[in-house]
């Protein structure tokens, strides 16, 4: 069993195409995205659509949380963040709302190494992000809460992984949007073919200009194009 990990594609379309064709390529069974698939970016209804298409498992992330539950109006965050996902919903149709708006906290999957569990954030707060520096007795905490041996988690558009006394953490960071200083797009395979599970991290290359224009043609914010481009949200 091969599992392929992606999360935060943030309506990067081109990025989300350029990482399903790596998967695909790497021989994985399935497919499953821990959400924010809307903000920044300008294809958000191309993402929505193309998750749909393809039957992807997927958890509500934060931003779709703020975007169907009109979060925003009541709990404003300074920055581009919320501007940009206002603007989502000049995109997405009310069949794309109605399927968001119907996507779980949190999914689950017995694979040979244990109990998985996947969510954008933790199971009651989406917007949560688990620090991987923390000590280990309180990452093996979290695992016994959540009652599995292997948790994904996204969010910090950062890829890491963790493994503690009671299992495993992992971030596959950010398709859309990544942040760990070195442009491309993240994803990770989880193979289970082994006596011990394998992690593999990837960095995958896509059409950064494409995306780039896609997002100065809807007026965007500009920024959002040097972030993608350097990978990192510092100039």
């Amino acid at each position: 069993m091969r599992l392929g990990v992606i999360s935060d594609v943030h309506a990067n379309i081109h990025a989300l195409r350029a990482v399903w064709k790596k998967l695909e390529e790497a021989g994985v069974d399935s497919i499953v995205c821990l959400g924010d698939l809307v903000g920044y970016c300008a294809t958000p209804d191309e993402v929505v659509r193309f998750l749909q298409e393809h039957r992807v498992s997927t958890t509500m992330g934060s931003s779709e949380a703020r975007l169907a539950f009109d979060l925003n109006e009541r709990n404003a965050r300074e920055g581009i963040a919320d501007q940009t996902i206002e603007w989502s919903k000049t995109r997405l149709s009310a069949e794309d709302m109605k399927w968001i708006r119907a996507l779980p906290m949190t999914g689950r999957i017995n694979t040979p190494h244990g109990k998985l569990r996947f969510m954008h954030g933790l199971p009651d707060d989406p917007d949560a992000k688990v620090d991987m520096s923390e000590k280990q007795e309180k990452l093996n905490q979290l695992l016994e809460q959540q009652h599995c041996q292997i948790l994904l988690t996204g969010g910090t558009h950062i890829p890491s992984f963790r493994e503690v006394n009671q299992g495993f953490i992992i971030n596959p960071g950010s398709v859309g949007l990544s942040l760990n200083g070195e442009p491309g797009a993240d994803c990770t395979i989880l193979d289970f073919n082994s006596p011990k599970l394998r992690i593999e991290m990837l960095k995958v290359p896509y059409n950064f200009s494409a995306a780039g224009f896609d997002i100065m043609t809807w007026d965007l914010p500009s920024v959002i194009v040097d972030v993608i481009k350097n990978g990192s949200a510092k100039r």
